[in-house]
């Protein structure tokens, strides 16, 4: 290597193949400089991917710009410059002191990047209100076959630990109601604690936390895998879009079985609290569910159903299009479906608070 105040010229020699790559990895990764970078070919032999991937990786750390290539060589330029267009795994330039300008610095970074995560996904959600409702308006383009698999797969495979979960949430109300009230001998208000916890926030909540878990990593792996296989290209080469044949069917199943799973998750929770008054308050079922229906208004339950139809659509949007936004490597799937789902929960919690806060100022 030759270092100069302008540039860095990198001579590469030999063989750079996926076996011989190993021995210089470590140096490589030891190098630091910044400026303009030069990769010699001229006494360069074989060179694979894992070389090229090697030697593009070692000139991004060197220098922001992109490497010049002196020298002839039969496939040096075109394989790196390939590598370098389908590679989006970013390595550090430099070492970092961190100090308090780069704290800044990663301040701006991650706010900026918010940013960008904000405008695009209002943009996805613009183009899918369009695709959604113009399918909606010509019912018979609709794939009915995909909406009613994806319902299958999301909505009925999906009940039983729906139910489960909320069953248990349900007990543990319940338990901790019956605990706290009786030393102030009011623990027949258990049944209003659990009804209320159930109806309006918990069986929806948990009905959402759980599709966000399950049914959010399975659609962004599901589109990921397709387009790392280049399926979509094959589809848009067909005539098909992509926002009709994958988004779409997803987005009409999720709103229409969310509200389902929300309803069979509430009346578990209900479950698990008749038996816990049953059991130690000595509140028989009819009983409770008499005192349940007397004291509970039944706005309740609508306002908790209410939000079941936002959370699927929440969840179905951002599971496609972070699926969508995959790369062409695993590395991006699987970095991909994490963010989809911590976005996912994420905006189930922040909606559902907006929620509060507007039926608190409406008066319910």
């Amino acid at each position: 290597m030759e270092t100069s105040d302008e540039e860095t010229i990198l001579h590469v020699s030999g063989d750079w193949t996926v076996r011989t790559v190993q021995a210089v990895d470590a140096d490589l990764r030891a190098l630091s400089h910044t400026g303009r970078v030069v990769l010699d070919v001229s006494e360069l032999g074989q060179l694979d991917t894992a070389g090229a991937f090697v030697l593009d990786r070692t000139a991004r750390q060197l220098s922001d710009d992109e490497p010049e290539i002196r020298g002839q060589h039969s496939v040096a330029d075109n394989l790196i410059s390939q590598v370098h267009a389908v590679t989006d795994v970013e390595e550090p330039k430099r070492k970092r002191s961190g100090g308090l300008i780069d704290m800044l610095e990663r301040t701006g970074r991650g706010v900026h990047h918010v940013l960008q995560e904000g405008v695009a996904t209002l943009a996805f959600l613009g183009e899918t209100m369009v695709t959604t409702t113009r399918l909606l308006l010509t019912p018979w383009k609709l794939r009915w076959t995909s909406i009613v698999a994806v319902m299958e797969e999301a909505g009925l495979d999906a009940m039983p630990i729906v139910a489960f979960l909320s069953f248990f949430v349900g007990l543990v109300v319940a338990f901790i109601g019956a605990t706290t009230l009786r030393d102030l001998g009011s623990q027949v208000f258990t049944v209003e604690l659990v009804g209320y916890a159930m109806f309006r926030e918990l069986g929806v909540l948990l009905t959402g936390i759980v599709l966000a878990g399950r049914t959010n990593s399975s659609f962004t792996a599901q589109i990921g895998t397709m387009k790392m296989r280049q399926e979509l290209d094959a589809m848009q080469t067909l005539g098909l879009k992509p926002m009709e044949v994958l988004v779409t069917p997803r987005i009409i199943a999720m709103v229409v079985v969310t509200p389902v799973l929300a309803f069979v998750g509430t009346l578990s929770g209900v479950l698990g609290g008749i038996i816990v008054s049953w059991l130690t308050l000595d509140i028989n079922p009819t009983l409770f569910l008499d005192r349940l229906q007397n004291t509970v208004p039944i706005e309740q339950f609508w306002i908790g159903m209410s939000k079941a139809p936002v959370f699927g659509f929440v969840v179905a949007l951002i599971a496609c299009r972070q699926g969508l936004n995959v790369g062409g490597s695993v590395q991006s799937l699987g970095s991909k479906t994490t963010t989809s789902v911590v976005q996912a929960i994420f905006s189930i919690i922040v909606i559902d608070a907006l929620f509060a806060i507007f039926y608190m100022e409406m008066g319910l």
